[in-house]
C-alpha cells in the first residue's frame, strides 16, 4: 500500500514508465524505405501505407494536469482551444479498412482489445474510425501493444492518428516532460466535453497516459473491476472529476500541472496518507473536496486558490453555503443539496494554493 500511495501523491502527469516496443526487423525497415521512396514519387498515394512508421515528430509539449482524454487539444498550435477540446475523443470498434489477416472488429475484454477473428498480432496496423470533440472524423492506427507491468491483463497501445493539417500520421497523445511519447489504454464508454461518461454501442475511448481517464485506472480505479461485489465504474468517474478539480461537473479544470493530491475512498482501494514523507507533508495538507461521478459533492476550498464564491457563480444553484462534517476531520464549507457523507465516493486532500506545487514522484 505504501508503494501505491507514492504513485498517488503525484501531479496530474503520469508515470514515466514506458516499456519499449519490439524492434522492427531489418527486412521490414528495408521494405519500409522502398515504400517511402515510392510514396514520395507518387502524389496522392494511399496515406494508409504510411501509418505506424514513426516519422511524424512530436509537435510541442502540453501540460497533462487539465486534460481528460490526455490527447492534444488541436492539430495546429495556432488554433485557440481549452481543456474541453480534443483531436480524439472516441473510436469505433469496427475497423475502417479491414484487410486480409486483420480483424473484422475489436472489442474490450477488461483492459485490453480483442480482435475478431482472433490471430496473434493482427491488431497492429489496424485503422479505426475515430472522432474529435468537434465531431470531425479522424483515422486512428494501432501501431503496437504492450502488457502493463502492474497488470498484464491490461494493455497499453501505441497509436497514431492522421493529422489533416500536417498531412502526416502522428501520436495524438499529449506529451509531457516525463512521458515524451505517451501510449493509450482502451476504455469502455465515451466521454463528452462536460466530462460525463456515456455507454455508446460500438464505441470506446483510447485514453492517453497524460489524461485523467487513464491516470485514474493506474491509481487502482479500474472501471471494469469490482470491490465487495460493487462496480468501480462510478468511482473511476468520480476520480476523473477529482484529478482535474472539475468541481461543477462541466468539464472545466481548476488545477495546475504538478499539484500534489492525496485521495482516499470507502471501497478500500486507496486510504488517506497519515504519515509525512519527503514527498508529502501531512501537516501542510488539508481537506479540499468530496467527489461524486458528476463533480464535487462538497468543498472546503479550491485547489487553485480561487474564492469559493467564484465556483458558486460558475455553476449557480449547484452548491449551497453550509458546513458539513464528513468524518476524519474533513469539513465542507459549501455542499450540494441532499449531500450525505455516506453517498460520497471519493475525497481528497491537497496543499492550499501558495503551498508546494513541485515535482511529482514520477519526476524523481
Amino acid at each position: 500500500m505504501n508503494a501505491m500511495k507514492k504513485l498517488l501523491l503525484t501531479s496530474l502527469c503520469l508515470m514515466s514508465l514506458q516499456p519499449a516496443f519490439a524492434v522492427t526487423p531489418a527486412s521490414s525497415l528495408a521494405r519500409s524505405a522502398r515504400s517511402n521512396r515510392l510514396l514520395a514519387s507518387r502524389p496522392g498515394t494511399d496515406r494508409y501505407a504510411r501509418r505506424c512508421q514513426g516519422h511524424a515528430p512530436e509537435r510541442g509539449l502540453m501540460p497533462g494536469a487539465t486534460l481528460l482524454w490526455g490527447t492534444k487539444r488541436a492539430w495546429s498550435s495556432e488554433q485557440r482551444t481549452d481543456e474541453r477540446q480534443s483531436v480524439l475523443v472516441s473510436v469505433s470498434a469496427v475497423p475502417l479498412r479491414p484487410a486480409d489477416g486483420q480483424p473484422k472488429a475489436v472489442w474490450l475484454e477488461r483492459g485490453r482489445l480483442v480482435a475478431t477473428p482472433k490471430a496473434p498480432g493482427n491488431l497492429v496496423g489496424t485503422v479505426l474510425q475515430g472522432i474529435s470533440s468537434d465531431g470531425r472524423p479522424v483515422d486512428v492506427a494501432i501501431c503496437g501493444a504492450e502488457p502493463s507491468p502492474e497488470d498484464p491483463a491490461m494493455h497499453w497501445y501505441r497509436i497514431e492518428a492522421w493529422n489533416p493539417v500536417a498531412r502526416e500520421w502522428e501520436n495524438p497523445c499529449a506529451s509531457t516532460g516525463t512521458v515524451p511519447d505517451p501510449r493509450a489504454l482502451a476504455v469502455r464508454g465515451v466521454w463528452d466535453s462536460s466530462g460525463a461518461r456515456h455507454d455508446v454501442p460500438g464505441k470506446l475511448t483510447l485514453a492517453c497516459e497524460s489524461g485523467a481517464i487513464s491516470q485514474c485506472i493506474r491509481w487502482g480505479y479500474k472501471p471494469w473491476a469490482e470491490r465487495a461485489g460493487k462496480s468501480l465504474a462510478d468511482l473511476h468517474q468520480a476520480c476523473t472529476r477529482m484529478a482535474r478539480a472539475d468541481y461543477c461537473g462541466n468539464g472545466r479544470s481548476h488545477t495546475q500541472e504538478h499539484t500534489l493530491i492525496d485521495m482516499y475512498d470507502g471501497f478500500g482501494v486507496q486510504s488517506r496518507t497519515t504519515e509525512s514523507s519527503a514527498a508529502w507533508n501531512t501537516e501542510r495538507a488539508s481537506f479540499e473536496a468530496a467527489w461524486a461521478p458528476d463533480g464535487a459533492a462538497c468543498l472546503a476550498r479550491t485547489r487553485d486558490g480561487r474564492a469559493l464564491e467564484d465556483v458558486l457563480q460558475e455553476c449557480p444553484g449547484r452548491f449551497h453555503p453550509g458546513e458539513a462534517e464528513m468524518g476524519g476531520g474533513d469539513r465542507c464549507m459549501v455542499r450540494r443539496q441532499g449531500m450525505h457523507p455516506d453517498t460520497v465516493l471519493l475525497r481528497n486532500r491537497s496543499y492550499a494554493a501558495g503551498g508546494h506545487t513541485g515535482r511529482s514522484i514520477s519526476d524523481e
